[in-house]
């Protein structure tokens, strides 16, 4: 029987590539939720879906009517919330954005949120990324992620 060197060099080839197709099957998942997510685009259209459902949910009290800060969503202030909430988002994701925006302690100052209204925010959030057809374990990731900061923004117990 005559063996070819092109059968040769073709059945050393698919041994070697086996073992390493194996590998690359069985390795876990290694991108960053921010790559999961969609990057950039996907993180700012939910964030413009997410900001206008929290607008217009009473259980959020957008405006901080009857609170010392209330706040005047004009467009340019709402442009600014969602280019912030995006890069706090990409940033906190693992993306490349760096968050520009002030610290969340300073910038909630005086708001007096409550931990009903930060709730109720978080519920639109959830909504969103929803709406996005993100998938559950990100959704849980990216609530995660703002809960960290819940410390920070609520001022005011839960109303009963």
């Amino acid at each position: 029987m005559k063996i070819r060197p092109f059968a040769v060099v073709l059945a050393l080839a698919s041994l070697i590539s086996i073992p390493a197709f194996a590998e690359e099957a069985a390795a876990p998942e290694t991108k960053s939720l921010y790559d999961r997510l969609g990057g950039e685009p996907a993180i700012t259209a939910v964030v413009a879906d997410f900001v206008g459902r929290a607008a217009v949910d009473p259980a959020v009290n957008f405006v901080r009517a009857g609170t010392p800060k209330p706040w005047d969503p004009t467009p340019e202030h709402l442009d600014t919330l969602k280019k912030h909430l995006t890069q706090f988002l990409c940033a906190a994701t693992g993306g490349p954005q760096i968050y520009e925006g002030r610290d969340m302690k300073t910038v909630h100052e005086g708001m007096q949120i409550s931990e009903a209204e930060f709730g109720a925010i978080a519920a639109d959030l959830k909504a969103s990324l929803i709406t996005f057809n993100v998938p559950e374990k990100e959704q849980d990731e990216v609530i995660a992620i703002v809960a960290t900061t819940q410390g920070s923004i609520v001022e005011a117990p839960a109303s009963s």
